[in-house]
């Protein structure tokens, strides 16, 4: 239900907008290239079943975890949709 100047159906469309744009975010950030044989961060040689699995991988798995978490933790606005998790 569409309030205020807004038309009917505009949720959805900033929903969809929303997920599109997370989307392109996460596509572009994805590695490309060759992967490297020692993680970036630790030094630590990467297995070649990661460097065949995922294609430009630059980070052992436990780095990459971290950054993972790192990258998380800094997300500016809650994504959960509960009005009572964004409200604390």
């Amino acid at each position: 239900m569409a309030g205020g100047w807004s038309r009917d159906g505009a949720e959805h469309e900033q929903m969809d907008a929303t997920i599109n744009d997370a989307l392109d975010r996460v596509r572009s950030s994805l590695p490309k290239g060759e992967s490297a044989e020692f993680c970036d961060e630790c030094g630590n040689p990467i297995p070649e079943a990661r460097r065949i699995a995922v294609a430009g991988v630059q980070h052992c798995i436990g780095c990459q975890t971290e950054l993972e978490k790192e990258a998380r933790a800094a997300e500016l606005f809650n994504r959960r949709g509960s009005k009572d998790s964004q409200l604390r």
